[in-house]
């Protein structure tokens, strides 16, 4: 059972009426959870938002949220530290793309120099099988 389904069920308005509520305070800035009762199920946007709202807070005002949202402390200090190393994650990825793009440009390079060792070695393949087919008919044509 989900959020919304247990608060219909224990104020008696319909789900269709907590929707568009939900979706007014989250275009107002709240941070409203997408339905889910488990605060570990909800979406990574409503956990981001609500580091927002805490950011500022006292340990105390901090409790007081926490009560008022059903949270715990360490469950907002968790996605705290999440949403830091999510920060840091981007400087990671912008180091992997850069390797990944000299890793294409390396493998493009080795790639031409293979195809260019192929066509000579197709060239001198011909040569030799040409050369067996002149030897009989011309001799060994070594002296001019």
């Amino acid at each position: 059972m989900n959020l919304f389904s247990s608060i219909a069920k224990e104020t008696g308005l319909s789900q269709g009426t907590l929707y568009p509520w939900r979706k007014r305070a989250c275009s107002n800035g709240l941070a409203v959870p997408s339905g889910e009762i488990e605060t570990e199920r909800w979406s990574i946007r409503d956990k981001f938002n609500i580091v927002l709202e805490t950011a500022t807070l006292s340990k105390v005002e901090l409790a007081e949220y926490c009560r008022s949202k059903g949270l715990f402390a360490e469950q907002v200090k968790a996605w705290q530290e999440a949403c830091m190393q999510a920060n840091g994650g981007i400087v990671q990825v912008a180091r992997l793309q850069k390797e990944l793009r000299q890793k294409d440009q390396e493998l493009k390079k080795t790639e031409k120099e293979l195809k260019r060792k192929e066509a000579a070695l197709a060239e001198t393949a011909a040569l030799l099988v040409l050369r067996k087919k002149a030897n009989p008919i011309w001799g060994d044509g070594g002296d001019a």
